[in-house]
């Protein structure tokens, strides 16, 4: 039986994009033959205290000599004394989501501190996992050899189309967003975009944590009131699985206004129920979303945001113009057994390269 380590912080089975990818790569090697352990790591990181770190350096040393070990990089990039410590020893596999230091919000001190860490941590790494062509160009101020990376996309399950609110002009469109609410998911753009459109008749439902950030999403409360919308945009939180595919059946347009994406699985399972999609040109969006099934405009720009939310809601021709491309597009969607396959790829060139 093949066998590895791998290390994600917090709590694995929380509903975000970066975990599921996490558990589907996880269950999937399972069903391949392989055994993994699941050391449980601090829910602090990027920004582990002491006890963290000395837990993590515990749990690392106690792993056997010549062990593969994958570690998420929400770890993996805030432990470069650890990874170098145990170079010699283990094989180390980083997945990188999204490079840390490119969290929207972060100061210029904390910014840098993020990219050295990582930066280090990096050099330790056999393999390098990223799930975007979009997040290996962002690896490389960071030194990684491009030998050394590969580009391992997430899957998407099936679903159905997905029906629509079916209210009417005078309901309006149902807008789903699904994101934790954190500054980089720009939430607040979003809201100001939609502020100059409230002579439109819409909803918008936003689904994702209010808790991972707190002050985020106290901020957009107060935004939200403070532009007269509370009877229009709803902060739903995370939803169960069944929950969130119901709002997505339901919805007519799915959005999000990132100042950054390592991929987009949101936008994808989106693109898999058939919607049309208004996002920004952030990160690996531009990868995801093909031009045929949403309109893109740059990150930060409420006034562009505005104006492409502004043709959909008085377009329906274009809005069905959309759709079309989304229904296209989700049957090129990659699917998890590819991704799986393609990590476990990625798992046996860890074993065969040198540190």
């Amino acid at each position: 039986m093949r066998r590895l380590v791998f290390l994600v912080p917090g709590d694995p089975a929380s509903l975000t994009g970066g975990y599921g990818y996490d558990r589907a790569i996880v269950a999937g090697l399972r069903e391949r033959g392989w055994s993994i352990a699941m050391p449980a790591l601090a829910a602090s990181f990027p920004w582990p205290d002491a006890p963290a770190l000395n837990a993590a350096a515990k749990d690392v040393a106690a792993i056997d000599n010549g062990t593969l070990v994958v570690a998420d990089g929400l770890a993996f990039g805030a432990l470069p004394a650890l990874t170098e410590q145990h170079a010699a020893r283990l094989r180390w596999v980083a997945l990188v989501h999204h490079p840390l230091a490119l969290e929207t919000g972060l100061d210029d001190a904390a910014r840098r501190q993020l990219a050295d860490s990582e930066r280090r941590a990096l050099a330790s790494a056999r393999i390098v996992i990223v799930p975007s062509a979009a997040t290996a160009r962002a690896l490389a101020p960071y030194g990684v050899p491009a030998a050394r990376i590969r580009i391992v996309p997430p899957g998407t399950a099936p679903a159905s189309l997905a029906t629509g609110s079916g209210a009417g002009a005078v309901a309006g469109l149902n807008l789903l967003c699904v994101a934790t609410l954190s500054a980089r998911k720009g939430h607040a753009l979003l809201i100001e975009a939609l502020a100059g459109l409230a002579d439109r008749a819409w909803t918008l439902h936003c689904i994702g944590s209010t808790t991972r950030d707190r002050a985020t999403a106290d901020s957009l409360r107060g935004l939200i009131h403070a532009h007269g919308l509370a009877h229009r945009v709803h902060l739903l939180g995370e939803l169960p699985p069944a929950d969130l595919q119901t709002h997505y059946s339901q919805a007519d347009i799915a959005v999000l206004a990132s100042y950054f994406e390592g991929y987009g699985m949101a936008l994808a399972e989106a693109l898999a129920h058939g919607l049309p999609v208004i996002a920004t040109t952030a990160g690996a969006i531009p990868d995801t979303v093909p031009p045929a099934a949403g309109m893109l405009v740059p990150p930060g720009d409420a006034a562009a945001l505005r104006a492409a939310l502004r043709r959909v809601f008085d377009e329906p021709a274009l809005r069905a113009q959309l759709a079309a491309g989304a229904r296209a597009a989700r049957a090129m969607l990659p699917a998890w057994p590819q991704a799986v396959a393609a990590f476990e790829a990625a798992l046996d060139d860890a074993g065969s390269l040198p540190r």
